[in-house]
């Protein structure tokens, strides 16, 4: 019996936040499994060699630095995909960014991995906040709305969110980003019920602790990372090719009838509750 169903061969992917960790992983995965790639980054150097080993692997790559929470930037990436491959077959969208910030200051409050003085820490400032709105979850909104006239157009497509599984957790100094992620979730609910008569599966990735460069501050504090293990049954952090296999599946035909879900790939530590 073949596997046939996992391949993507022959398909179009636009992959975001490909310079690096996840979104690179997926990137290159994709290609491993026969897609040709857009990959999209802020970062034009990382960004183009995550192209050439696109490249090296027999797929074509087409490298578009570019801010995916400005509207006109996001519609020239899509049209040039369609121009340089002729269609829009897979969405994969990992770009986002994390920032650690009280909503208020709080005099005396100690936070783990903010030790610093009490009148260096800030409160996150509304330019902030909506930052991470624009960059976590309005790029989504701007992505999909660029790329669902062709999928809607020839009845079918994959689209991937990258959310995380800090959508399901309240903690302290990550408000903006874990209510964006949270939003991500029910944006892939509303887009999956009004795209399915279409053909077109959206589905949400909720990732936990990936070792990447995003994370790599919290994974080098020993107590921090003790934290993590402790929270985490499997007792390890998670690799960006794991991620990346997963979101090989949600592209391929294998997840057909998927559709509007959120799956979480985090070791466990969702559905770990309190010791006793």
């Amino acid at each position: 019996m073949s596997n046939e169903e996992h391949r993507v061969d022959g398909k179009v992917a636009i992959v975001t936040g490909a310079s690096r960790g996840i979104g690179k992983a997926i990137a290159l995965t994709l290609a491993e499994a026969g897609s040709d790639i857009t990959v999209i980054a802020r970062t034009e150097a990382q960004l183009e060699k995550t192209a050439k080993e696109i490249r090296k692997l027999g797929r074509r790559a087409l490298s578009i630095p570019m801010d995916v929470s400005k509207e006109e930037q996001v519609q020239s990436a899509v049209k040039q995909t369609v121009s340089e491959f002729g269609k829009i077959d897979i969405l994969s969208h990992n770009a986002g960014i994390l920032m650690f910030k009280p909503v208020a200051v709080i005099p005396g409050a100690k936070f783990p991995g903010m030790e610093a003085a009490e009148d260096d820490v800030k409160a996150q400032t509304l330019a902030e906040w909506q930052q991470i709105i624009d960059v976590n979850l309005t790029s989504a909104f701007l992505l999909t709305q660029a790329v669902g006239p062709y999928m809607l157009q020839q009845k079918k497509g994959k689209v991937i969110i990258m959310s995380s599984n800090g959508a399901e957790q309240g903690q302290s100094l990550q408000t903006a980003y874990n209510s964006s992620k949270a939003a991500l979730c029910t944006f892939v609910r509303c887009l999956a019920s009004e795209w399915g008569p279409y053909n077109i599966n959206v589905n949400a990735i909720s990732p936990g602790v990936i070792n990447t460069e995003m994370v790599a501050p919290l994974i080098a504090d020993p107590s921090i990372m003790k934290d993590i293990l402790d929270a985490t049954p499997l007792g390890r952090v998670g690799e960006p090719r794991e991620v990346a296999l997963l979101a090989l599946f949600l592209a391929s035909e294998a997840s057909d009838y998927i559709t509007g879900q959120t799956i979480t790939i985090d070791g466990g530590t969702i559905g770990r509750g309190p010791s006793v």
